[in-house]
């Protein structure tokens, strides 16, 4: 038993930072980080000071699952862990492995440990996708400490992931690659020579690069897919302007796509079909979609998105509305389920638009940046103890429902950010009414400060 498995153990913890490049390999793969440095986009967590960024320079980190889009990052930071932690990297698809694999791994873990001293990093892909008796046969593993879970997931863990493996879990949200983000890849893979497309010498146009950054929808893999299928039409020396970066987009569809069609230019027609308040388009966009062999949970990711960002408070429906229809089709999948994905489309695409909460979002993160030390007002801080109350801490807090209004006039903002507007209600739906509301409010603190 202990050679059966020696001869069939993964352990591919250096192969991505070690050795010769294969350059017959995709340039997305050639181009995955090797370093921390390299790593483009969430900053959030890996720039230097944070706790995941802490946790792998230290060494001490425990079984972590990664959640967010396709494209971020999650395979990247699982290598880049085990590399810098100098564990085994061992990779398990909770689709097309089972129980008897996951034992062999375990296995194969406790003899590292005992032979060389040697940890394992264990990367579950799909962890949405563990099953019941494959989480019972890993949890033991995990609680041990035998091996460090990496789980990567593009769905929200708390509703796939069973408790007690999650609650031995940090778990780290990772966010769709801004265009910037995406550029700095791609301008990365087209000058590096060992693993990019350097030895090719192209000429490469700003708005070339800047077409693929836009539309790849956040998605590294997918521009580096897109700039590959580019360099490959123009060819060595070539010149890559924006009319080349086109039709490459079009032809990687055409070996990628199940229709065909272009994957994420579909997508952003969809969505701005939604926001230009167009149900024709959009539902038409949304078909191509699921007749191109789209998983409708990612329709129904772009669609909650945009209730959020394009509707928001003209129509606080929306969101809901969007929510619920994700929730019907999981319960009554395909084909029934279709019919409340297309309920949503109409609705977002005929609901007011605002993207207010958006802007507000926006100008509120930069007042926080701008003043990260910003003291709480005296007067609405929490007095627990004497002491604070000594010091002034609630000291002249007025309690709004004691109003008949429900409202009073005081400050709740820091002194320097006095007067801040963050967000200001748009002209269309229930927006009217917080407008409404908002004067009302700024009339009776005009009256009390006279």
């Amino acid at each position: 038993m202990a050679a059966s498995r020696k001869s069939r153990r993964t352990d591919t913890g250096a192969s991505l930072f070690e050795g010769a490049v294969d350059h017959a390999r995709p340039l997305a793969a050639r181009m995955r980080p090797t370093t921390i440095a390299e790593f483009a986009g969430q900053k959030h967590l890996v720039s230097p000071g944070r706790p995941l960024r802490e946790s792998i320079e230290s060494g001490n980190l425990g079984s972590v699952i990664f959640w967010g889009p396709p494209g971020t990052g999650k395979t990247t930071l699982a290598h880049l862990i085990a590399h810098s932690t100098d564990r085994a990297f061992v990779p398990f698809s909770a689709v097309t492995e089972g129980v008897p694999r996951l034992r062999e791994i375990i296995a194969d873990a406790r003899e590292r440990l005992a032979a060389s001293g040697r940890r394992t990093v264990l990367f579950v892909d799909e962890l949405h996708r563990l099953a019941a008796n494959q989480q019972d046969a890993l949890l033991p593993a995990v609680e041990e400490g035998l091996v460090t879970m990496i789980g990567a997931t593009t769905e929200n863990p708390s509703f796939a992931v069973n408790n007690a493996l999650l609650s031995r879990s940090r778990v780290f949200v990772l966010e769709s690659l801004s265009p910037d983000d995406v550029l700095e890849v791609l301008q990365r893979a087209v000058t590096e020579p060992e693993r990019g497309l350097g030895e090719l010498k192209l000429q490469v146009d700003d708005d070339a690069l800047r077409l693929i950054a836009e539309q790849a929808d956040g998605d590294a893999r997918r521009a580096l897919t897109a700039l590959e299928a580019a360099a490959d039409h123009v060819g060595r020396e070539g010149h890559l302007t924006i009319t080349a970066a086109r039709d490459a987009l079009q032809l990687r569809f055409t070996h990628h796509d199940r229709s065909g069609e272009s994957h994420f230019n579909i997508l952003s027609a969809f969505h701005k079909s939604l926001r230009g308040s167009d149900p024709q388009a959009a539902l038409y966009w949304m078909a191509r979609l699921i007749e191109g062999g789209e998983d409708p949970l990612v329709i129904f990711r772009r669609a909650i998105a945009m209730a959020a960002e394009d509707i928001g408070l003209a129509d606080p429906e929306a969101l809901k509305l969007a929510v619920a229809a994700r929730d019907a089709y999981q319960m009554l999948g395909p084909p029934e389920g279709y019919l409340p994905l297309a309920e949503m489309v109409i609705y977002l695409a005929t609901a007011p638009k605002s993207n207010s909460a958006y802007r507000a979002l926006q100008a509120a993160r930069e007042a926080a940046r701008n003043s990260p030390a910003a003291p709480v007002p005296l007067h609405i801080r929490n007095a627990p103890t004497k002491l604070m109350k000594e010091l002034g801490y609630h000291e002249g807090y007025r309690y709004a429902h004691d109003s008949p209004e429900g409202y009073v006039a005081q400050e709740y903002l820091p002194e320097q950010l006095r007067d801040s507007v963050f967000y200001e209600p748009g002209p269309m739906g229930f927006e009217k009414r917080i407008a409404e509301r908002l004067e009302w409010w700024r009339s009776l603190k005009e009256k009390a400060e006279e």
